[in-house]
């Protein structure tokens, strides 16, 4: 795995590495002005939520920093490809 930046607000950081342990894949943002990065779920398949919650854009400066990372902890666990042998 590559090293990737990290983010500048402790609860997002968090939530990001929460899902890089269940296998999600961290892609930067590159020159987008809003997004820090994107997430992606390790199956990314269509119907998943039809494809809705395979991606999930990480803010850099989001209104609510808390509620942002709370919210990426829930899209990660809510995924409907946990694997269920390793509890992702």
């Amino acid at each position: 795995m590559s090293k990737r930046k990290k983010h500048p607000d402790k609860d997002i950081e968090a939530a990001v590495t929460y899902a890089e342990s269940k296998k999600w894949t961290f892609k930067d943002a590159g020159k987008s002005a809003h997004a820090w990065g994107m997430l992606k779920c390790p199956k990314n398949k269509k119907d998943c939520r039809c494809g809705e919650f395979c991606i999930s854009s990480i803010w850099s400066t989001p209104k609510n920093p808390k509620n942002h990372a709370k919210q990426i902890v829930r899209i990660v666990d809510n995924c409907i490809y946990k694997d269920k042998e390793s509890g992702n």
